[in-house]
């Protein structure tokens, strides 16, 4: 199934992404992954299994984040999500 989300939130995080052709992220959704790891990281959460995440996430849209690193786009977003937990905090 493909996402149907714009994701125009996160569009200029996508173009900054490495490329990924090949693995269990292949054609997967980078910018539901950056979104799911910003939300682990926000709230703390251990971080998944990540090739089994990726199997959970939609096929990509024609957009920035097609071919993008949905591994790279969950790190990043878990990194955000720390970062700003930490600012709401304080």
């Amino acid at each position: 199934m493909i996402c149907e989300k714009k994701h125009s939130e996160v569009q200029d995080i996508m173009e900054k992404l490495p490329v990924d052709q090949g693995g269990p992220g292949r054609h997967k959704c980078a910018a539901c992954a950056y979104e799911q790891g910003y939300q682990d990281g926000l709230n703390q959460l251990p971080k998944p299994d990540l090739d089994k995440m990726m199997e959970g996430l939609k096929e990509s849209q024609a957009q920035a984040h097609r071919h993008k690193s949905p591994r790279a786009a969950y790190e990043k977003g878990y990194a955000d999500g720390v970062s700003n937990s930490h600012k709401q905090k304080h």
